[in-house]
């Protein structure tokens, strides 16, 4: 008798192993909420497919579906998926190989070698789908179809040829499949431990090696070279954004159309917002700091106005806690802060409602993190997203949960096109103190962002890089 060695997700060295059961764990989690589901029901999704660039025939780096991942952690593209509602077993479905592909691909594994891998119950072709399902003959097939709530996107359910013979139900699984990834399993939590981890040190190192004079892609870089040379993260969750001097105002600065492509002057701050990505789970930090590694006295009192902000919302997450309410809490610590500062006068409640701190921070205070980066689950059935300035980019309207993982990610920034009109507009100019804000106008930005786990008792924060004014300036200065 032979022990069945445990199936595990790793990219060798000192690299993480992630177990395989972690997927059938999540399974079961979802089974769970089909306790009512007919007897002779299976659940049937697609995972993702090989892109082509443009019109080539090259690909892109594939990366697996979201929830496809969730259940099954299969890395091989052009899968589907099934789980037995009755007997809680897992098949997969892969393209059957073309034997001519060998030399191009590698060596053809049979199916016995993928059902070990992933520790699945059966592993067949995808041409074998629709014999398998006429045989099953179930009650109800439960299909995977739905829009995201924050790219308006519809995911389009799997299909085989014959389906339609069969009862489909497209929108418990997403429902239901989606409330299940709103908080993480142990098991997710050292997947998502590990690559904040990585994303830290990485962030670590690009903090130590930035000098004035160099380019804001080789800061990029250098986040690139190490998570993946030391963490083996092939990949990043999002596009990288290295923000210098007045590019740090741009929120997501770093698209094709400013590639981090700008010299960084002595003197200028210099925005980083950067997650590596492993088994498909993302990090997502940002810090910002001087180039030169001395904060000028209007660049630290900024800087210590967000990081008052970021500490303020964390001492204050628990379970039950709404997270519109966070937000609203970001926005009056802001105002205060930078009443503090002078740029600001008058009562910080009057300002809440004519919406002064959005006019510094104009996003949303966070977002849930997993296996995207903007992760799902933060608009439950029902619920609809705020329309006032800054809440209304706001991707979760949730009460907090144990297990759920959260970006925290204040900040102010100095934008013309916001301020400007502010100035002209009698409701929010009177506590606008304009002759100290226009110096101010070139600054860019200072934005901050932790990953939190929401404990049964309160928070933990996953992050660990230098935050503090001191604590930036001694680390930089160890170069």
């Amino acid at each position: 008798h032979k022990t069945r060695t445990m199936a595990t997700h790793c990219m060798g060295g000192n690299t993480l192993k992630v177990p395989m059961r972690l997927h059938k764990e999540n399974r079961e989690r979802l089974l769970g909420r089909f306790k009512d589901a007919p007897t002779k029901s299976l659940i049937f999704l697609k995972g993702g497919e090989e892109k082509a660039i443009n019109d080539s025939d090259i690909d892109e780096l594939f990366k697996q579906e979201s929830n496809f991942q969730y259940l099954f952690g299969v890395r091989e593209p052009g899968c589907y998926g099934v789980v037995d509602v009755a007997t809680h077993k897992a098949i997969l479905f892969m393209p059957r190989p073309n034997p001519a592909y060998q030399a191009i691909l590698g060596k053809i594994q049979p199916p016995s070698y993928y059902e070990a891998r992933y520790e699945l119950d059966k592993v067949m072709y995808n041409d074998e789908i629709p014999a398998y399902v006429d045989s099953y003959d179930p009650d109800v097939i439960y299909t995977l179809r739905g829009i995201n709530s924050d790219s308006g996107i519809v995911l389009k359910e799997a299909t085989f040829e014959g389906i339609e013979k069969h009862r489909v139900d497209s929108g418990k699984l997403y429902r239901d499949i989606y409330e299940c990834r709103l908080t993480k399993s142990p098991a997710e939590i050292e997947v998502m431990r590990y690559v904040i981890h990585a994303s830290a040190e990485a962030h670590k190192s690009v903090m130590r090696t930035t000098r004035p004079g160099m380019m804001e892609y080789q800061l990029e870089s250098t986040f690139l070279h190490h998570i993946y040379f030391n963490s083996g993260c092939r990949t990043v969750g999002y596009t990288p954004i290295c923000g210098s001097g007045p590019n740090s105002a741009v929120l997501h600065y770093g698209h094709a159309g400013k590639p981090n492509d700008r010299q960084m002057e002595d003197g200028d701050m210099v925005l980083v917002d950067m997650g590596g990505e492993y088994h498909c789970y993302d990090g997502d930090i940002t810090t910002t700091f001087p180039v030169n590694g001395k904060f000028t006295p209007d660049q630290k009192g900024i800087y210590e106005s967000v990081l008052t902000t970021l500490r303020t919302i964390e001492a204050n997450m628990k379970p039950g806690v709404s997270w519109p309410d966070m937000h609203h809490l970001a926005n009056r610590t802001i105002c205060e802060c930078l009443k503090k500062l002078g740029l600001l006068q008058g009562d910080v409640e009057e300002m809440q409602k004519v919406h002064i701190g959005a006019l510094f921070m104009p996003h949303g205070l966070g977002h849930l993190l997993g296996l995207d980066t903007h992760d799902v689950g933060g608009y439950p059935r029902g619920t609809k997203r705020f329309t006032e300035p800054g809440i209304s980019r706001l991707r979760c309207v949730r009460k907090l949960e144990p297990g759920m993982i959260l970006t925290v990610e204040p900040g102010i920034y100095f934008n013309t096109f916001l301020l400007e009109p502010a100035f002209e507009n009698p409701e929010q100019a009177k506590f606008l103190v304009k002759e100290k804000l226009l110096r101010f106008m070139n600054f860019g930005g200072v934005r901050l962002e932790d990953n939190v786990l929401v404990t049964p008792t309160g928070a933990e924060n996953l992050v660990d890089v230098p935050r503090t004014v001191s604590e930036v300036e001694t680390f930089m200065a160890a170069k």
